[in-house]
This record gives C-alpha cells, structure tokens and sequence, in this order.
C-alpha cells in the first residue's frame, strides 16, 4: 500500500522521521521533517506504521547532501542528510519532551545544546565485520558474482543480523582508519582468506576494530575464528604497511557471537595501550592522562568527552572536601578527572577490567585519593558498604542506556546525597528515573551535549539537590 503526498512532520526515535496518515503515526527512515513523500507501507503495528519514502514531492528547507556515499544503506548516520543546526535542534527538543513527558517536570531548565568541536572524523573506535553475505545493490542484483565479490568488511545493515555493507570510506575516523580497513580487505581476497559466515558460524576472519587518541595512538585489533597459518602473515603485511599503528593485537574467537571481552587480546607487536591525555577542568590543573587497553571503554568522542567531564564537574561546583560516589565508573575516566578536586572518589563498576584499568589511570597520574570496586552498583551500595566507605555528599552516576537500577535510586534516596550529578546518554531512561527521584530531588539545570553527530543519540548531563 502506498500513501502519496505525506509531509514528514519530525524527527523520531532510532533515527526515523515522523509523519502522519489518517491520524496515525508513521515512522520513515532517510527522510527530513518539511519532506513531502509518497510512502510504502512496511509495517502496520496497532498504534503506529512503518514505510518507506518511495517519491519525493519536495525536499525539505532543513535537508543537505549527505557527504558519505553509504548513506541509505549503512545505518550509521541517519541524520547526515538534515543540516547540523537542525540535528542540534531536535536533539534538544528529544532531552525536553522526555523530561516533560516522562519525567513529569514542569518548564525543565534545560541549557542549549553544546556541538561537538567536529562533525566528521570525530569518532576514535571503529568496529568493522567481515562477512560473505554482502548487501546487495539494485545494481548489483543485476550484474553476474564471483564468490569473493560476496565478501564484505564494514558495518551491519539495520534489522539485518547477517548483512553487511560494504564501506569503501568512512566519515568518521580520520586517517590511516579507511585505508587500513581497505588494505586488510584486498589483501584477505588476494589471498583467499574466508570471510566468517554468521548463519553457518564458519569462516577465518571475523571483525576489525582501529582505535587512535589524539595524543597519537593507533590500535588495531584482528579478530578471526581460529588460529590458522594465515594470521601472521596478514599480520606482518598490515604492520609493514602501516608502521603509524603502535599497538597492534589478535584475539581468537570461536564462539558464535561476536563478544570479545571475555576472551584474550593477544599483543602482536607494539605498546600494550595507547594513551589520551585530558586537559584540568581548571586552569591551574594539571593534564590527567587515560591509558586505554584493547577491551578498555572509553567515549569515542574524544573532542566532546573533556566538555563532558568539564561540564560534570562545573555542575558538581567541588570545594575540596566532598566524598564522591562515582557509580558505573567504567575506566575510571570521571573518577580521577575529578579526584584532584575533591577529599576521595569511590568508583563503582561492573566489569572487573575496567576497574583494573581504573586503577593503572590513578596510579599513572599520581592520584591517591581514589578507591574502585568491581560489581553491581545494585549489590555493592549496601548500608555496610556505605558505613565502611562513608555517606557520599555528592554522587555522580553515569549508567548504561537503561538507566539506573531500581535499587540504586532507592538507595540514593535513603542516603541522601547534597548532590547527584546524573550523566546520560538516553533521555528517557534519564527521565524516568529522575522522576523516581522527585520527590526529594529538584533539578537544578541539565545541559545536553552533542557527542555523536549525524545521529539521534545524544548525551545530557543533569544536575540534581536535594529539596530538605
């Protein structure tokens, strides 16, 4: 069924702009609010639809080019064809109709956004997938293939567990990122090297992760399937091509998924990590330096992560003697951003490697007033541990994209820090449970910031005090 003439009214979830048939919502990929489209109709659900743009009436004041010849097909940047003041502005719009719809807050003080320095080659990891299932083009389907033009190394297509495009260049990282994926590809088919087969779970090389810092690092991460006389070689050629990479590892995979955190990251050649270093919120501090391993997380913004921290911190406004409670503390990166500026910071963290690199970060910069602890913030946060440990003044939270435990909130309430510093990249989980939190927390201001241009995910920083 096509519906013609449908003028696309906003900007929606996962990237999709929004319009409207007869009253009921439809979501359309690749599309910009002022569009006018006929649209194919690819989903009925019984409160929405989903479709596809199939004729344009007209083209929206808000739409540019987009600059990256995947788009359409690779679903990283579904916001590249809107200008970047129009991305900033719905961005915001998203952080202020979750904290009125489901935070329940009335006339929220919400900063304007802050852009990121750099929308292009801004981003400092990638991870690429080897595959022999290549998404084809119209064009494609048209033109007889040899097996070896089935292979592909880049990124998934949406809704396709199997599919993968085919990325010639990538927007996001800057050099050598595209030409080290590129060399790792035609080499893997002049040597007739087998892509991995997801559906059969066979096939040598499985993924490619690059990562740099802009203090000069360069990792490279091979991951195949097993073991095999080939890896070496294909290791020498890249390391020989490419002597900018000083890190360089391999990690053996066999397992039908694609985790690799729990397996080991064997160190090819080179130095273990690679280092960023992060300038002091103020200015008479010193520069704090991260070292970042192989499974280390770190954002992938590096540009928008210091403002980040800054921010957090301005908002947090320390004078010296507080106790802070830093839960989801990942690598440590907030915890001893901050830890010069405060009596101690206790770190909270699931993943018992983070912790440990937590702890290289403290050590390498000298800083002795952080402690870490590896486990959930929903277990470890008991009235013995805050005892022992101290009740914290303010808290800084920074959870993954389902937000906080129930648990945590409830103990955040009982416990009663001065302030809770809430760093967040979903909105609406952000809203929720800072509604929880309402009754004895009144947010003072919350400030989003744009760390991934091109997208509709964005991070917000809120600061909440107690109201007695």
């Amino acid at each position: 069924m096509i519906y013609e003439n449908v003028e696309i009214i906003d900007a929606g979830a996962e990237g999709k702009a929004v319009g409207k048939i007869n009253e009921k919502i439809i979501f359309v990929p690749f599309v910009v609010p002022g569009d006018v489209v006929d649209i194919q109709i690819t989903r009925k659900k019984r409160k929405y639809l989903e479709g596809k743009a199939v004729k344009f009436h007209k083209y929206s004041s808000k739409r540019i080019e987009p600059h990256c010849s995947h788009f359409g097909l690779c679903g990283g940047c579904r916001w590249q064809n809107m200008k970047y003041e129009e991305q900033l502005f719905y961005k915001q719009k998203q952080v202020y109709e979750s904290f009125v719809r489901i935070g329940k807050l009335e006339n929220p003080v919400i900063l304007p956004i802050l852009p990121s320095p750099k929308t292009r080659y801004y981003r400092n990891k990638l991870d690429y997938t080897f595959s022999n299932h290549r998404w084809l083009t119209d064009e494609d389907r048209n033109v007889e293939m040899s097996p070896a033009s089935a292979n592909a190394l880049g990124f998934h297509v949406p809704q396709f567990f199997d599919k993968i495009v085919d990325i010639q260049e990538c927007f996001h990282m800057k050099d050598p990122s595209n030409a080290i994926r590129n060399a790792a590809r035609t080499y893997a088919v002049d040597h007739d090297l087998t892509f991995y087969d997801v559906r059969l779970w066979q096939g040598f090389l499985r993924n490619l992760i690059i990562r740099n810092t802009e203090a000069g690092g360069l990792m490279v991460i091979m991951v195949v399937r097993s073991r095999e006389e080939h890896l070496m070689p294909m290791l020498d050629h890249l390391a020989g091509q490419f002597p900018e990479i000083t890190s360089f590892y391999y990690v053996i995979n066999p397992k039908q998924n694609d985790s690799i955190h729990d397996l080991d990251f064997n160190l090819f050649k080179g130095d273990a990590f690679i280092v960023e270093k992060f300038p002091s919120f103020l200015q008479s501090g010193k520069e704090i330096e991260f070292r970042i391993g192989p499974a280390s997380f770190f954002q992938t913004n590096s540009f928008q992560a210091v403002n980040l921290y800054r921010i957090a911190a301005e908002l947090a406004d320390f004078k010296g003697h507080e106790l802070v409670y830093d839960l989801y503390t990942g690598t440590g990166t907030i915890a001893n951003y901050i830890a010069p500026y405060v009596k101690k910071v206790i770190g909270i963290e699931s993943v018992a490697s983070a912790i440990a690199d937590a702890e290289v970060n403290s050590s390498i910069n000298g800083i002795s007033n952080t402690t870490f602890f590896a486990g959930e913030a929903e277990k470890l946060l008991t009235p013995e541990f805050i005892n022992s440990q101290g009740k914290p003044d303010i808290v800084i939270t920074d959870p993954p994209r389902n937000g906080m435990h129930d648990k945590v909130v409830k103990t955040i309430i009982e416990v009663r820090p001065q302030k809770v510093v809430y760093v967040s990249c979903n909105p609406a989980t952000q809203a929720r449970d800072i509604a929880l939190l309402s009754e004895y927390y009144g947010m003072e201001s919350c400030q989003p910031v744009d760390m991934f241009p091109h997208t509709q995910h964005v991070e917000n920083i809120a600061l909440l005090k107690t109201r007695y």
